[in-house]
């Protein structure tokens, strides 16, 4: 009878030990799924990191998810990658902060290790006003997503600051322009009656 009881108290214990072994094997497998499963996007596909490129329409026709990577891919020096909370990247200029991350390398690799907007531009004198900018939505990896919810890229027209030269240059500009237009007005009307 004793033999029976320890012959069946190992039994139980194999049986628990298996069931533990099972458990950490389905968590060791769902975690190297999810990160088999990440993909690996070159930002801009075959224009790569340039100036040609559109980055809004390029953004929306993929699904980001959590553990995904962007590789930046461009000639050192000529471009850069930052990036930047939206403030930033609404106004394109990085020298008032909202960097979160700066890459130069020209093969940056950024994994999306975070559920949120990411928001990335060159910050290469005229390049982010020039169009080298676009925002993501990255999605938890086991949610469905839609892609027209992924892409967040508005059509934004930074606004330049007063003391900016841009500003001054413009205004000047339509200065010298208003002071022609009623003289254009009086000599059309001379040259018509």
């Amino acid at each position: 009878m004793l033999s029976y009881i320890f012959k069946d108290m190992g039994e139980t214990r194999f049986l628990k030990n298996c069931t533990f072994l099972m458990a950490i094997l389905t968590l060791l497998s769902s975690f190297l799924l999810n990160h088999v499963m990440a993909s690996v996007y070159t930002v801009g596909d075959q224009e790569e990191w340039s100036s040609q490129t559109n980055y809004a329409s390029w953004a929306e026709r993929y699904n980001f998810s959590q553990g995904d990577v962007l590789v930046f891919k461009y000639v050192k020096g000529q471009h850069n990658v930052y990036e930047v909370t939206e403030d930033t990247f609404r106004s394109c200029d990085a020298s008032s902060g909202g960097v979160l991350a700066k890459y130069e390398s020209g093969e940056d690799q950024v994994a999306l290790s975070e559920v949120k907007r990411h928001w990335f531009i060159c910050n290469i004198a005229g390049h982010c006003l020039g169009g080298m900018r676009f925002g993501i939505e990255v999605k938890d990896g086991n949610s469905v997503t839609n892609s027209t919810d992924v892409a967040f890229n508005p059509p934004i027209e930074p606004t330049p600051s007063h003391n900016s030269c841009t500003c001054y240059y413009v205004s000047e500009r339509w200065r010298v322009i208003e002071n022609f237009i009623p003289l254009g007005l009086l000599l059309l009307l001379n040259y018509y009656f």
